[in-house]
């Protein structure tokens, strides 16, 4: 039988042979599928919503579950029964709709509609609450205008980089040395 090295493809040492290989990836597909399997009654799919880039809307009459969304808007023109959770996007809640969770948002807006209810905490982070006064909040309201905020949970990483940046600069400033030419003067003759 072909024997395949992960290094060099010819050590006989630390070869794996085809047939055990293929065994092996499918008792782990095998693995993988039974997990999701398993899992899958205990999570609320049927209600809760996640999207990535797509806005996500609760339509008149429904009721929707948790509601998380990145780099995208929810419009709720039903009732949400869970949290909001927003990634630079916004929420819009038509008038005399409820949440019953918290709303988070970072990077977006929060708009109520008169007589639209929040059940829980509302966070907002490099974004605006715009509400109507008859619009409530049960409870607390922290709202950080300005997208500067935006940089805070992303400074420890910016800080990193400048960091890793200035070492890699350091390193190879010190590793090449430039031609010195002679007597200290430049290219003559031009």
């Amino acid at each position: 039988m072909p024997v395949l090295c992960f290094s060099c493809g010819t050590h006989p040492k630390a070869t794996v042979n085809y047939l055990q290989r293929g065994i092996f990836m499918t008792k782990l597909l095998l693995a993988v599928a039974l997990l999701l399997a398993a899992s899958t009654p205990f999570a609320r799919a049927d209600q809760d919503r996640v999207s990535f880039g797509g806005d996500i809307t609760v339509a008149e009459g429904e009721t929707a579950g948790d509601l998380v969304c990145a780099f995208c808007s929810v419009h709720v023109h039903g009732d949400v029964k869970g949290d909001v959770a927003v990634l630079f996007g916004s929420v819009t809640v038509d008038p005399t709709r409820n949440i019953s969770g918290d709303i988070a948002i970072l990077g977006g807006d929060l708009n109520l509609a008169p007589e639209t209810e929040v059940g829980g905490d509302v966070a907002i982070m490099a974004g605006n609450a715009n509400m109507a006064p008859e619009a409530t909040i049960r409870g607390d309201r922290t709202v950080m205008p300005g997208k500067g905020w935006l940089l805070v949970p992303f400074a420890p990483f910016l800080i990193l980089i400048g960091i890793i940046w200035l070492i890699v600069y350091m390193v190879r400033r010190n590793r090449y040395r430039f031609p010195a030419y002679p007597n200290g003067r430049g290219i003559q003759g031009r």
